[in-house]
Parts: C-alpha cells; structure tokens; sequence
C-alpha cells in the first residue's frame, strides 16, 4: 500500500463523500417534508380563514416584533402558543373576546411598556388572526417554546 494518497485517490474520496454527504442531505430533507405533511402539520383544519388570518398576519408585519414558533423577533412575545395561554383550548370564546379586546386596547399607554401600535383590524380580520393563532396552537412543536410564559 502506497504511504502518500495519491491524486486519484483523493478525487475519489472527495466525489464519494460528497456524493454521500448529498445523499444524506436529500433524505434528511424528504423526511423532514414527510413529518411536516403527515404529523406536525394539522392539515384537516386548515381553511380558508386560517389562511385569510396568516395573511393579516403578514400584512401587519406580525413577524418583525412578535416570534410564532420561535420564528420571528423576540421584541414582544412568543404567539405560537397564546391561544393556549389565553385559555383557547378550554374556551374558545373567551380566548376569542379577549384578543378582539386585546387588539382594541392597543397602543394602551403604560408608562414603561414596549407598545403594541393599533391596526384598526376589522372584526373579520381579528377572527382570521384568531384562527390562524388557534391553528399554529395544534402544530406539534416538541415542546417549544420551552416554557408557556410566551
């Protein structure tokens, strides 16, 4: 056996690493796909309005304060699981009133208090947001956040 790796050697220890290390990379990306269709993603209740809320979502430009599944800026607070911190699962009325009074109240003017500005939303874009935030709050996120604190 030779001592020094000679070029041939090492074109073909580069080619079949790299083609090893695509390989993988394309199967970990196909399952990563898989899991999102199949079991993360809560597609037998993605409608219309859940679709209408993600857009008033990003019109609002949500994402440049708030983070949704630790995705986003971390200004004000986590949202992907608000509908379970306001109570969503046990009653989704109240959770529903509550961010309609929530969206209502803002700017709310304490002294000291990051401020959230008024989108002046229609109560069709509040209920849209609200099952957009209802539906991020089945995704299966293996526990993240890690706390609920938001």
């Amino acid at each position: 056996m030779a001592e020094a790796l000679t070029k041939s050697a090492a074109r073909n220890v580069f080619y079949g690493g790299s083609f090893f290390f695509f390989a993988i990379f394309v199967g970990l990306t196909a399952h990563s796909h898989y899991y999102m269709n199949t079991s993360s993603t809560d597609t037998s209740t993605l409608s219309a309005s859940v679709a209408r809320g993600k857009h008033v979502w990003e019109k609002n430009a949500c994402i440049n304060c708030h983070s949704i599944l630790g995705e986003g800026a971390y200004f004000a607070p986590e949202l992907g699981n608000l509908w379970d911190r306001w109570g969503g699962k046990e009653d989704t009325a109240a959770a529903r009133e509550m961010l309609k009074a929530w969206m209502a109240a803002q700017p709310s003017g304490t002294p000291g208090r990051r401020q959230m500005p008024q989108f002046n939303l229609t109560d069709q874009e509040v209920n849209d947001l609200a099952d957009f935030l209802e539906w991020t709050s089945r995704i299966k996120t293996q526990n993240w956040p890690p706390n609920k604190a938001g």
